[in-house]
């Protein structure tokens, strides 16, 4: 209008709070992912290229190996036995039915994609870094060990049920999925399947590329918001 003046700051249209706390969820998610791959690649360096780290890490696999006895061994083997790759799937089919029936097709498709491409990743890993390990008592891990596939599948599995679960549950769903990755990760070591620094690794690739999903869903979110009535879930 004539005698008034607007400036782009006027005139630029306001993001909603709810708008901006999901981009802001999608900054933190995509940080989470810079900082996974940062911290791959400083912990496989490491784990390689230092003699004092790889005696350690030698030598807390040799401690926890002598756990390796009675109920201990068993309840080790049968939680790594979850994580075969035909009850994986399993476990990724029943996520992915179960968000399709709370009616959240788009964290459908990211756990199909989520439990697909993080062992993957893992696994075309090991060949490109392998490297032999000092080995301590009697315990030997092969060079093609890290990441470690099964801690990768664990927390992948884990925290894919954190992401279909619904909102008001995901503090609890959460704290149950970190102890099963925790759990996981431990009966790997007592096994002598992995060095620490495996299970670490798989730890970082699982969560690379949940973060990665979550950044996706968010900017979904953000640009093609889902019903009112499905926000609370």
């Amino acid at each position: 209008m004539p005698g008034h003046a607007y400036t782009a700051a006027a005139v630029r249209p306001k993001m909603r709070p709810a708008a901006v706390s999901r981009w802001s969820s999608t900054q933190g998610a995509l940080a989470v992912c810079a900082i996974c791959v940062l911290a791959l690649a400083l912990v496989w360096s490491v784990a390689e290229l230092i003699p004092a780290v790889q005696l350690k890490d030698a030598v807390l696999l040799d401690h926890l190996t002598r756990l390796d006895k009675g109920s201990v061994d068993w309840l080790a083997g049968h939680l790594v036995h979850l994580l075969e790759p035909g009850l994986f799937i399993l476990w990724g089919v029943a996520l992915v039915a179960f968000a399709l029936a709370r009616e959240r097709p788009r964290t459908a498709v990211a756990v199909a994609v989520v439990m697909a491409l993080a062992p993957f990743t893992a696994e075309t890993l090991k060949p490109l870094l392998a490297h032999p390990h000092v080995s301590v008592g009697s315990v030997f891990i092969g060079p093609a060990s890290w990441p470690s596939g099964h801690s990768t599948a664990a927390l992948t599995l884990a925290l894919c049920a954190v992401l279909v679960t619904p909102r008001s549950l995901r503090p609890f769903a959460m704290v149950l999925a970190l102890l099963f990755a925790a759990a996981v990760g431990l009966s790997l070591l007592i096994l002598a399947w992995h060095m620490p620094s495996d299970v670490l690794g798989g730890y970082l690739v699982a969560t690379f590329w949940v973060a990665l999903a979550v950044a996706a869903l968010r900017e979904a979110e953000r640009h093609w918001p889902r019903r009112r009535a499905s926000l609370s879930s």
